[in-house]
This record gives C-alpha cells, sequence and structure tokens, in this order.
C-alpha cells in the first residue's frame, strides 16, 4: 500500500468552491473530466506524520505554503493500492501565484529520452458540483464529506 496525504483549499463565495490541480505531463494532456486532482503526495508513515506531508506536498506540488486557517480532518480515501489522507483548510489562493513542482518520465515510451513535465500543469477554483466532475473518481467520496463538516 502507498500513502499519501493532502489539503483540499476551500472558500464560500457564498457557495463553496474548492482549489484543484490538473495532472500535468503527456498521459494527462488531453483529459479534463476525471483529470483533476487535490494537491497532495506520497510519504512513509514510518518516518512522517500524514499532516505534516500534506502541507509538505501542497507546497512541492503549487509552490506556495498552505494557507493559515483550521485545518479539517476528511479522513481518508483508498484507491488502487493508494490511501489517501485529506484535511480542508479554508483560504485564498491566486491561481496565477502557483509555480508547480516538475517531475521526469520517459517520453515518448519507450524511446529513451526522459523529460520534465509539472506535476499540476493548472489550479482553478470549482464549486462542488463542478468538482465533482472534474475530481478523479477515487477523491469524489471527499466533497460530500467538506460539504457535511462545513454545515
Amino acid at each position: 500500500m502507498k500513502y499519501s496525504a493532502g489539503v483540499l483549499l476551500f472558500r464560500r463565495e457564498p457557495e463553496v468552491h474548492v482549489l484543484l490541480g490538473h495532472m500535468g505531463g503527456p498521459l494527462w494532456a488531453r483529459k479534463d473530466s476525471g483529470a483533476w486532482s487535490i494537491p497532495k503526495g506520497e510519504y512513509e508513515p514510518v518516518t512522517e506524520e500524514a499532516r505534516a506531508a500534506a502541507g509538505r506536498e501542497f507546497g512541492e506540488e503549487l509552490g506556495v505554503p498552505v494557507p493559515d486557517g483550521e485545518w479539517i480532518a476528511l479522513g481518508d480515501v483508498r484507491y488502487g493500492n493508494k490511501q489517501v489522507t485529506v484535511w480542508a483548510v479554508e483560504g485564498e489562493l491566486d491561481p496565477a501565484r502557483v509555480v508547480p513542482g516538475t517531475f521526469e518520465m520517459e517520453w515518448p515510451p519507450r524511446s529513451g529520452e526522459y523529460r520534465a513535465f509539472p506535476e499540476i500543469d493548472r489550479v482553478e477554483w470549482f464549486d462542488l458540483s463542478t468538482a465533482h466532475d472534474k475530481l478523479i473518481t477515487g477523491q469524489q467520496p471527499l466533497l460530500p464529506r467538506l460539504a457535511e463538516r462545513l454545515r
């Protein structure tokens, strides 16, 4: 099992909006529905607490720290061989300020050439209904949990 942790940034205006990142790289370039994610990343539970990893990964993926605010536990979701632990934090973030981290992969496949791609190629604010359509399936259960915690 792989472990990931992340932060779902939200704001109220007056309806709730969440900040999602479109997954970077050539495999996701032409996809939109189901191609967005909460900023998150892997950690080793033996050496790092999930909340610390969530904050670190938010900073690595977006290039900015998690805004100050209360961390609201949304719990875990599991998909594939991954368990993702997520917190929601209310705050503002201008998508234009995002400076995404990068990863390397062989591209084109079996070419022997490695290229760097952004982990997240863009971020946007979405209302909860639109966010549900954009998010990868395994993360969708986090949205009704957020709505419930905010009631």
